[in-house]
């Protein structure tokens, strides 16, 4: 229970650390959070956790097919922003674009042979 309580406040930090820093600076804050924190940090928790190459080479590459359908909502959210929309508005919308770019993601995978 003491390794999940110390994850999740290394991870928390990270989080928080990021917002903090994107309320004084918005590019780097915004460069922070494109890091891949969480990717990087759940690959060290999963290899601490199972010392197993082939659990992390799938978990890397599966990482990689759910990359490329959220890249969308960047472009979204900032633009209905600027269009005048509210904040919540905007991220749900974004969300949901994600979230039907992921099933795409998934059906187009599986017609292709990837195993995701």
């Amino acid at each position: 229970m003491g390794y999940l309580l110390l994850k999740a406040a290394i991870s928390g930090v990270l989080i928080a650390l990021a917002s903090e820093v994107a309320r004084r600076n918005a590019g780097l804050g915004a460069l922070i959070v494109s890091l891949p924190l969480v990717s990087v940090l759940s690959m060290i928790w999963l290899w601490r956790d199972t010392h197993d190459p082939a659990r992390m080479a799938d978990h890397v590459g599966a990482t990689l097919w759910y990359i490329v359908p959220s890249i969308p909502m960047f472009l979204l959210i900032p633009m209905l922003l600027r269009a005048g929309y509210g904040f919540w508005l905007s991220l749900g919308l974004g969300l949901a674009l994600t979230i039907l770019l992921y099933l795409l993601m998934l059906w187009v995978a599986a017609r292709w042979g990837i195993r995701i």
